[in-house]
């Protein structure tokens, strides 16, 4: 198994077993084990970036693209749910490779909630919105996934549905009977409109963007030699 998949399956056992430490053991200190649960989560990713060689004008890209994806959610924070977000993290990733595509996920979560304000849901929106990064460049094999259209556009709305649903079992921990069912099944019933939203906007954003922004990245790339991490130039 490869180092990528490696981190990727670490940081989903580290997820999962910490929600059923929360659900079974622990069931009084959710708020404190879901923050540590995240927080490490996120740690072989990062650490896995760290092992990489990296340029000083290759972080000042990824800190550019982390930029634009925290900014672009600002002016959209009227109309919630949507905003072009994951599309840049997503067009990132592409082609960039997953590690980056994490990066600037997880780091424009936290950039834009400098504006839109920062509480206890902020390391799980690093944690999802890294995961998109993670998972478009870990699918992007060769460029199969930038060069097929409808995958693509499937993967955005699937990725809009999975954010909320991550989102969501924050908001389950935080239920002083967390065992409720019928409260949770509530929370995600009534989450699913702004979900769809998520996922719709994701679908529109893609269609439109996707092609002259992979383009653009990957002229940039190929010019300057950037983040060679095999991620090729979308058909």
């Amino acid at each position: 198994m490869s180092r990528h998949r490696i981190a990727f399956v670490a940081a989903v056992a580290l997820f999962l077993v910490g929600m059923g430490l929360i659900s079974t053991v622990f069931d009084e200190q959710y708020m404190l084990i879901s923050f540590a649960l995240v927080i490490v989560a996120l740690l072989p990713f990062f650490i896995r970036f760290e092992l990489r060689s990296i340029q000083a004008r290759e972080l000042v890209l990824l800190a550019l693209l982390a930029a634009i994806a925290a900014i672009s959610r600002v002016p959209f924070a009227p109309l919630p749910s949507v905003q072009p977000t994951s599309f840049v993290i997503i067009a990132s990733a592409l082609a960039f490779g997953a590690e980056s595509g994490f990066l600037i996920g997880a780091v424009a979560a936290l950039v834009s909630n400098m504006f839109l304000g920062q509480g206890p849901w902020t390391p799980w929106q690093m944690f999802a919105w890294g995961m998109i990064g993670w998972s478009a460049g870990l699918l992007n094999v060769r460029g199969r996934l930038a060069s097929h259209r409808w995958a693509l556009l499937l993967f955005g709305f699937g990725w809009g549905l999975l954010f909320g649903w991550i989102m969501n079992f924050w908001s389950v921990t935080g239920l002083l009977a967390l065992h409720d069912w019928s409260a949770v099944a509530a929370i995600y019933a009534a989450s699913f409109y702004f979900d769809l939203a998520h996922a719709l906007s994701n679908v529109f954003f893609l269609a439109l963007f996707a092609r002259p922004w992979l383009h653009i990245l990957a002229r940039f790339k190929r010019k300057y030699g950037l983040l060679s991490t095999g991620a090729s130039r979308p058909g």
